[in-house]
């Protein structure tokens, strides 16, 4: 029966990849020999217990370490610890055994448990270090691996015959593999790799109905006699209710021999799977596939609509370098409004399926990440009203033309640093730079007097971003501690070296004035 990877019965997979217990032995410095049972098995983690009975305390695929100090029956120990799934046993030499028990070298090979003995130099505390090592090693080997797979598959995608460019990729990236993208009724409609047998054939077919059921035949009219209306309908008793279906899983796998089978469900609503099989399963290959999901389930989505190809028109301009107000007539909006959001103080970053939900709820699906772990929004339009949005601190830009949306992002992120030190939900930005008083100086006298004064501070973003946050709070450290995240020690040391370098007294209410109208057009 097919494995179905989304059933919430299978256990999570562990942080690391496993390792070979073969290389471990390998470990020269260890000393370790095998006594009995095979050497072909995979290694998780490792445990030790001086437990009689470790049933209880293993999870599957330890290498279980014991210096038998409550062995007392070899044989039921051992049948226990396969029950348990333990992947190996490792028996220490010493203090209790002078040489590992003949009973338990027998029962481990009746059971086929490997069974390593440990010499008396080498610690249980070596031997987990030296796993954790390997583990280490795998994994930087498998995230390697990973992202050469998704450079390569990225890179395929981008060619005249995309689709089967990337299959082609994938089964060049898995081990002896062969890949088909099947349609809604099963026929192959692009396959690479070697071809399997008729048998892998009609497993992967069977596979891919599991992530992709046919759907279920609507239910025959009643009628009545000819030339009569159909009788009234009549409400089913509650007995005859049917259950509510099971939603279909994205990915399921099986094995034919020893070959491995896979089959993936991808997404745009036409019903396509990816179905591959391979000769091995390596670490990584799951996540190598799933990438190639994504990209087919792009490159095989219907065609878009005529606002998506507008948007995309424009971005394509953008990176080519065309002009902000040449650009927004074909996004359909004169003003924007750019939000910077932060998760709630207890998150430690936005969730991406949060960030989108925050999206959604103002009205954008232009969503994208900041450095600073928080989210900013582009609205199109500006007569619209946000409103706070619970679990988030928001900074709102006052509306601006396509020209000057670098600037609303400037003042958005300090609207938003200014809610975090208030402690408010949201916080509006009241005005684009050079309102008031600051408009009897023109825009480019203005930015050349900030080059000029801000020089000596211009090259460490850190001291102008903290100089700027400490005015717009009135000099206030905690709350300025508060917006950057950082000590109140080290707003004073920063403050004091922009003193230092600008020449200024901070303390005279006429600098302060300068100071903060050269930051505005810095």
């Amino acid at each position: 029966m097919p494995d179905a990877l989304a059933s919430p019965s299978v256990p999570p997979a562990p942080p690391t990849p496993p390792i070979p217990l073969a290389a471990l032995l390998a470990r020269e410095e260890l000393g370790l020999r095998l006594l009995a049972g095979p050497e072909d098995r995979d290694l998780h983690w490792v445990h030790t217990s001086e437990m009689g009975d470790p049933y209880p305390y293993l999870l599957g695929g330890e290498l279980l370490l014991t210096a038998g100090v409550q062995l007392t029956d070899p044989c039921h120990y051992v049948s226990r610890v396969v029950a348990a799934g333990a992947a190996a046993l490792g028996f220490g030499v010493a203090p209790v055994y002078d040489t590992v028990p003949p009973a338990l070298v027998a029962a481990c090979e009746r059971h086929g448990l490997p069974l390593v003995e440990v010499p008396p130099p080498t610690t249980f505390t070596a031997i987990a270090r030296a796993v954790w090592r390997l583990m280490a090693e795998a994994r930087h080997r498998e995230l390697r691996r990973v992202a050469q797979a998704q450079q390569g598959l990225a890179t395929a995608a981008a060619r005249p015959d995309p689709v089967p460019a990337v299959l082609r990729q994938l089964t060049a990236r898995l081990y002896g593999a062969w890949a088909v993208l099947l349609s809604a009724e099963g026929a192959p409609l692009a396959t690479a790799g070697r071809s399997p047998s008729p048998e892998t054939h009609a497993a992967l077919a069977r596979l891919a109905r599991v992530v992709s059921p046919p759907p279920e035949p609507a239910p025959p009219e009643s009628t009545g006699p000819a030339g009569s209306p159909p009788p009234a309908a009549r409400p089913a008793p509650a007995s005859s209710t049917p259950p509510a279906a099971r939603p279909a899983p994205s990915s399921a796998t099986d094995t034919v021999g020893d070959g491995h089978l896979a089959a993936y469900a991808l997404a745009g609503g036409q019903r396509l799977v990816l179905a591959v099989a391979s000769d091995r399963r390596e670490a990584g290959d799951h996540t190598i596939a799933g990438v190639a999901v994504v990209l087919l389930s792009l490159l095989t989505t219907p065609h878009q609509g005529a606002a998506e190809s507008a948007r995309a028109a424009a971005l394509v301009r953008l990176l080519l370098g065309a002009d902000a107000g040449e650009v927004a007539p074909l996004l359909g909006a004169d003003e924007w409004i750019v939000v910077h959001a932060r998760p709630a103080a207890e998150a430690t970053g936005p969730d991406p399926l949060a960030a989108a939900a925050l999206g959604a709820a103002l009205g954008s699906a232009l969503v994208d990440a900041t450095e600073e772990g928080g989210v900013r929004v582009l609205l199109a339009g500006g007569a619209r009203e946000i409103e706070p949005q619970p679990g988030w601190t928001l900074g709102v830009s006052a509306p601006v033309p396509p020209s000057e949306l670098s600037a609303a992002d400037l003042r958005a992120e300090r609207a938003v640093r200014r809610a975090e030190a208030t402690r408010s939900a949201l916080v509006r930005d009241r005005g684009e730079a050079g309102g008031g008083l600051a408009s009897l100086v023109t825009p480019d006298e203005a930015r050349a007097h900030a080059r000029v004064r801000l020089a000596p501070i211009a090259a460490s973003p850190a001291l102008v971003t903290t100089l700027r946050t400490w005015l717009s709070l009135h000099g206030s450290w905690d709350r300025t501690a508060v917006a950057l995240d950082v000590h109140r020690n080290t707003v004073r040391q920063r403050v004091a070296r922009c003193a230092t370098l600008l020449d200024a007294d901070l303390d005279d209410a006429d600098v302060r004035m300068d100071l903060w109208f050269a930051l505005r057009w810095l």
